[in-house]
């Protein structure tokens, strides 16, 4: 059964060093890493351990002004008309529909507050890349935000994301969970002046002290955590080799 309209069905990392992001992320997660077999581009299938796929590894194109790091994809029926909608509704269109030959059609966009995440219709809404269970896929997608009212209206207006619950931080304001189709996806954070505003989406792994020594030895660095989060998970954050942010949860 194919996911629901605004529903994340896949994640891509674009790096500079794709040989380099490879290793690293094999080593890190525990995913296999294949050719996707394109014709002139050099694209890389993730696959988790249960044999999902679950997202890509793609050279940053010559010229790319975006920083290394890690994109979603949101599921959506028409991505023509999704690309209208995120611009009437005050966002940016980067990239506009394009067809991925034998996959579907995407576009890169922002939010209003510049946030990038990509919209696809095709093949791949079948994926279970997101499922807050299994190892190797991604369990939570977390915005930090300059507006988090905001942004909380536009992904709402676009996709359906509902925030029914919030969790109080003191002085940090709430953290504003968000819901849809009957699943807790993720959550919406006030930007604070010690973070940069940035979507980071957590891939679970079976061991976080493990996967924290396999980060260091592979060449990357922690920054954050490890931290207890609610539920019995605890989450790191930090550097790929490449530059690009990463974020994993899991146990201890």
């Amino acid at each position: 059964m194919a996911n629901p309209e605004g529903a994340p069905v896949w994640y891509e990392l674009m790096t500079m060093d794709p040989d380099g992001a490879q290793a690293f992320y094999a080593r890190v997660v525990g995913w296999t890493v294949t050719p996707a077999g394109m014709d002139g581009l050099d694209y890389r299938i993730l696959t988790a351990p249960d044999g999902a796929p679950v997202g890509g590894i793609m050279a940053m194109p010559p010229g790319n002004a975006m920083p290394p790091g890690w994109l979603a994809y949101l599921a959506v029926r028409d991505t023509d008309a999704k690309a209208r909608e995120v611009t009437d509704q005050g966002g940016q269109v980067h990239v506009p529909p394009t067809d991925i030959p034998g996959v579907g059609r995407f576009a890169v966009v922002a939010d209003p507050q510049g946030m990038v995440f990509c919209v696809i219709r095709g093949g791949i809404e079948d994926s279970t890349a997101f499922d807050s269970d299994a190892h190797g896929h991604c369990a939570w997608n977390e915005l930090v935000t300059p507006d988090q009212k905001g942004a909380l209206a536009f992904y709402g207006a676009l996709f359906g994301w509902t925030n029914a619950e919030n969790m109080p931080m003191g002085p940090m304001g709430d953290y504003a969970f968000l819901d849809h189709a009957g699943r807790r996806i993720g959550a919406v954070m006030q930007q604070q002046p010690q973070w940069p505003p940035r979507w980071s989406y957590f891939f679970r792994v079976p061991s976080i002290p493990a996967a924290m020594e396999a980060a260091k030895a592979a060449g990357g660095a922690v920054h954050f955590g490890p931290q207890e989060v609610p539920g019995g998970d605890t989450i790191i954050m930090g550097r790929d080799p490449q530059g690009g942010a990463f974020a994993l949860v899991g146990k201890t």
